[in-house]
This record gives structure tokens, sequence and C-alpha cells, in this order.
């Protein structure tokens, strides 16, 4: 049987009412202290000390929360999926196929302050094909083919294993669309996205350095009538 992607069975522990309660807490100490100015990993580091949180919560508040200012950013560049009609996109390709993974397997997401959806899939340089992946990259192709998106470009971080089998899986799925693929595999995805307009990513530092972004695993989430969890 295959494991469920981004999923630990800790988690039903961890993400419990009653932890959720203690992390909800625990968020409003920590951005208390990050919107005074205090790093984000000094200060979940103190607090989750405190409440005796595990790392993979305090992952989970950290990658769920923004302070006021990255919130302020990040929404002024926030553009709706309807602008894309006829436009070239840019997606950070690893980011979006594994929260969509993460969401068709039913592991656990959050729903974060800035209104992304974040999962806990810890990809460190690995990265393989599972059952759900074909159906993660045909729900991103049919939600750019119904916003008439023209051109997606598709970026593959290189040093992650198995980036050229996904770079074919997802060239083989694209010819069922009408959105035309540029599927490239290069060694900084993320400096690629810094400057760039129509950035399709949940990655928080990307968010920040981008001219405009679009919320699309949101989207799927509606399209699937699930909700993330809330940590803040």
């Amino acid at each position: 049987m295959e494991a469920k992607r981004g999923y630990i069975p800790d988690d039903d522990r961890f993400f419990s009412p009653d932890a959720l309660k203690t992390m909800r807490t625990a968020s409003r100490h920590i951005r208390y202290l990050i919107n005074e100015g205090y790093d984000l990993k000094q200060a979940s580091t103190f607090v989750g000390n405190h409440f005796l949180l595990s790392e993979r919560q305090r992952l989970a508040i950290m990658r769920s929360l923004a302070t006021e200012e990255q919130l302020t950013i990040r929404k002024g560049r926030e553009i709706p999926l309807s602008a894309l009609n006829g436009q070239e996109v840019w997606i950070d390709g690893f980011n979006m196929i594994i929260t969509l993974e993460v969401m068709l397997s039913d592991s656990i997401l959050f729903s974060c302050m800035d209104g992304t959806i974040r999962d806990l899939a810890a990809l460190r340089g690995t990265y393989r094909i599972i059952p759900e992946t074909s159906d993660a990259i045909r729900m991103l192709l049919g939600v750019l083919d119904d916003a008439g998106v023209k051109k997606a470009n598709i970026l593959l971080d290189e040093p992650v294993s198995n980036s050229g089998r996904l770079k074919a899986r997802i060239a083989e799925i694209a010819e069922e669309y009408a959105v035309c693929p540029d599927i490239q595999i290069l060694k900084d995805v993320d400096r690629t996205l810094y400057g760039k307009t129509n950035v399709i990513t949940s990655d928080s530092i990307i968010l920040d350095q981008c001219q405009s972004w679009v919320n699309l695993t949101a989207t799927c989430m509606e399209k699937l009538g699930k909700k993330g969890l809330q940590v803040w």
C-alpha cells in the first residue's frame, strides 16, 4: 500500500481539536513577535518550547503565518484567476503538483494567513511519482484551460530526483489540453520566478519577490469542496 503524500501517523494526534486549540494560542504569541521584528524561526522555537509543540506543529505554524507587512505586499500583488485569459503564466512545478497530490491523498493541508494552501510534505531533494500525480497534473492543467491560459511555463527543480520523469508525465498529459506547456528543468526555480508576473505558487519567498501571483491551490480546494486546517 502506498503511503499518503504529506502524511505521518502522528498527524492525527498533532492536529487533533485539542492540539489545534493550543497551536492557535501559540500562533497568537508568534504573530505578535514577528510583527515586532523578531525572526520567525527564533520566535517559533521560543514559543514552541513553551507550549511543548512538536517540530511538525511548529512547521505548520511557520508556514501559515506572515507579518502584516508581508500580508499587505502579497494581497497587493494577488490577481484573480479570471485575469489569466489569453495570458502566459509561470508555475512553480513541484510546489504546485505536490500540494495537489497531498490534496488528492486526503492528507493534511493548511489555510494560511495570506489565503494560500500549504502542506507539510518535505521534499528535501527527493521526489517520486505516486498514483495521485497524474490526477494532480490534470487538475492543474484543467484549471488553466478553464481560465483560458495561452501558455504555461512549468518550472521543475533540476536537483530534485525524478524531475525528468515528472516532466515526461506532464508533457504526456498536456496533450489532452488546449494550454501550451513549456516544461523546463532549472537549477534555481525560485530565482527564475522572482520579478515575474502571473506566477502560480504558494512559496512565501517567491510571493514576496514576484510582480503578481494567482492563488490556484485555493481554487482547487474549492472545486473539491475541501477546507484546510487553520492554526492561526
